[in-house]
């Protein structure tokens, strides 16, 4: 073989890893099995052959023959009999594969999907969506073959609308059009308030509630891309949206503080002895369920913390805490079977008590949340399999209480539930994103984990180490240089600078809500140091300033910027309080110089003005008040 000859076959190999590569960035989630070779797509112009009627596919055929026009193909959709023998795009069900599983194999002479059912030739058109881009954006189609189907069954994202944020249907749409790319197929909005019951307009009327029509209409959206819209209504404890009203708070296990293990509480938990807390549950199911058509209901149940320290004290002390809890589950459990649905619930109050577990009925779902990097999900996924009970794991973006976000706890907090969700054979896997303490950290801080968790749960194996930074930068931003998502996931790692590890928050957050702490006692802000305070700030400062000058070319580029710019500044406004209770004596606001006072106040009350501003450019009005107060009442411990 002469050197010429080697060395030419030497430059194929390189360009066929720089395409492979490159066209790798297009696909999220990576398929489990993918091949490329050198050759091209030659076929200009043909036809697109669907053998399914369902409306699901419309949607992603569109926007493939506008790809085509893009890509110089000259393409129509055709009938069966007009069409097969001149189909650029063949897409058809087999028997051969399970129902979501696809194969897509793209040739000199065409392009053919088969699908285990319409479902599965739907996420084979999204595959090859994704390949478009990369066609439009490189000048062609490579040749190529994928096999792929889901680790788990269930794959899904809630969302917290009930701690303050509830957003509007433009940007629930948006959302669910983003899910729907990575191939999620479930969906939830967690509630507590916020929807309009009919006879309780009490509790929500500040809230901008989800109505039963809004909700219709976001489930019949839901399925348009083969997504279930799973209904969510807390029922025993997280409760205290109702039972802080006067005509609710009869039903409260502790109408008066009490002693628990979180401290002084009170009308956070319904009560199970108090007949009229079923009551009111049967009658919230029977209004919310018929608006949804999925299958499935989470019941919530958990954090049940008042349980056997009020009203029920003496029957836990008498039947045992877990017997209580388990009997008022199964009563929740008994009504919805009336509608029937499969219940879900969260699974933390029974697994204080294991030996109760093989007692649930096999026909429910236990939902496994933890939201630590090293949370036990192994253990926790075995208690339940070995009872035979189906089980989702859910761990979480780790977005709330963060500002900005706590990337490195969350990915590692996804990345180990799904591992040890495929491990154990889970049902599901349920990403969730929380709004704790007024939801300040906007959706685009949520966004990376987002991804994150809807890839790990398509494929574990060949998405574990993606690039989150360019995905996001691509897939959400439109951004193929990388550059705004890299800064958008740095800022998530600002707070490790710190060096001040907090509790499910990060410390950015725990200065603000702790300011009328010192900073040189208390259990989380003494170890802060002026010099880490500093490289923080430069930091965040370099990181923003990386961010504004990208390109961001997604439709909401100006809402992504605003969005960004608040949470970073008011990460930064955490930084300038600390280093100047740093700078005192005893580390309280007080002992500030009152010039630098002043400044902190100013800067703050600017924050909040623009809070309440960018909010309403994707979210109702209603809970912004309660959110802005939070931010407010740190305002106040500024006087």
């Amino acid at each position: 073989m002469t050197m010429r000859l080697l060395s030419f076959i030497l430059l194929i190999n390189i360009c066929f890893h720089i395409n492979a590569q490159t066209l790798k960035d297009y696909l999220l989630p990576q398929p489990k099995h993918l091949s490329i070779d050198s050759g091209r797509l030659e076929k200009h112009k043909g036809a697109v052959v669907i053998e399914s009627k369902v409306t699901q596919i419309s949607k992603p055929i569109l926007l493939l023959l506008n790809t085509f026009d893009q890509s110089g193909i000259e393409a129509q959709v055709m009938p069966i009999q007009a069409g097969y023998q001149h189909a650029l795009l063949h897409a058809a069900e087999t028997t051969d594969l399970s129902p979501q599983a696809y194969t897509l194999s793209i040739t000199r002479q065409g392009i053919e999907i088969k699908g285990g059912s319409p479902q599965g030739i739907y996420y084979g058109l999204l595959s090859l969506q994704q390949i478009g881009r990369f066609a439009m954006d490189h000048g062609y189609w490579p040749t190529l073959y994928i096999e792929d189907e889901p680790d788990f069954e269930r794959r899904g994202f809630m969302l917290d609308i009930s701690r303050d944020k509830v957003p509007t249907m433009a940007s629930l749409f948006s959302l669910v059009d983003q899910l729907a790319q990575w191939k999620i197929n479930e969906f939830q909005l967690y509630t507590e308030h916020t929807f309009a019951y009919q006879n309780h307009q009490t509790v929500w009327k500040d809230a901008s509630p989800m109505t039963a029509e809004q909700i219709k209409e976001l489930d019949a959206y839901c399925r348009n891309h083969f997504i279930d819209l799973v209904p969510n209504q807390n029922s025993f404890g997280h409760m205290k949206r109702w039972l802080k009203h006067k005509e609710y708070e009869h039903l409260a296990e502790l109408p008066q503080p009490g002693k628990t293990i979180w401290g002084m509480m009170s009308r956070t938990s319904l009560s199970p002895v108090e007949p009229g807390s079923l009551e009111l549950m049967k009658e919230l199911y029977a209004e919310l369920l018929p608006n949804f058509t999925s299958r499935y209901f989470n019941i919530g149940c958990d954090e049940t913390v008042e349980l056997g320290v009020g009203k029920s004290k003496a029957l836990c002390q008498e039947k045992g805490k877990g017997r209580v809890y388990l009997d008022f589950v199964l009563a929740l459990k008994n009504e919805v079977d009336q509608y029937d649905r499969t219940t879900q619930f969260w699974g933390d109050i029974i697994l204080h008590h294991p030996e109760l577990i093989p007692e649930l009925p096999k026909d429910m779902v236990a939902l496994i949340w933890g939201y630590d990097a090293k949370h036990p999900f192994d253990t926790q996924c075995w208690q339940f399999k070995k009872a035979g009970l189906p089980y989702y794991v859910c761990p979480g973006t780790s977005s709330w209480n963060s500002i900005i976000g706590r990337n490195k706890n969350g990915f590692a907090n996804l990345k180990n539930a799904a591992i040890n969700g495929q491990k154990h054979g889970a049902k599901g896997f349920l990403n969730t994103s929380w709004g704790d303490q007024g939801h300040w950290q906007p959706i685009s801080v949520s966004y990376p984990g987002i991804l994150y968790g809807a890839v790990l749960s398509w494929n574990v194996n060949n998405n574990a180490d993606i690039d989150i930074a360019r995905h996001y930068a691509m897939q959400v931003l439109k951004d193929t240089t990388g550059q705004n998502g890299q800064a958008i996931v740095n800022l998530g790692y600002a707070h490790l600078r710190m060096k001040a590890p907090c509790d499910n928050s990060n410390i950015f957050h725990q200065i603000l809500k702790r300011n009328k702490r010192s900073i040189k006692t208390d259990r989380w802000l003494k170890h802060l140091k002026e010099s880490n305070v500093d490289a923080s700030i430069k930091f965040i400062e370099e990181e923003l300033e990386q961010l504004n000058n990208s390109a961001i070319n997604s439709s909401d580029n100006a809402i992504v910027l605003a969005e960004m710019n608040q949470a970073a500044k008011l990460a930064l406004h955490a930084c300038h309080l600390a280093k100047s209770k740093l700078n005192t004596s005893d580390g309280y606001f007080k002992s500030i110089p009152s010039s630098e006072k002043q400044k902190l106040r100013a800067e703050l009350q600017e924050l909040i003005d623009s809070h309440k501003e960018i909010w309403l450019l994707r979210n109702r009005i209603g809970g912004l008040s309660d959110s802005a107060a939070k931010l407010e009442a740190v305002l106040r411990s500024y006087q």
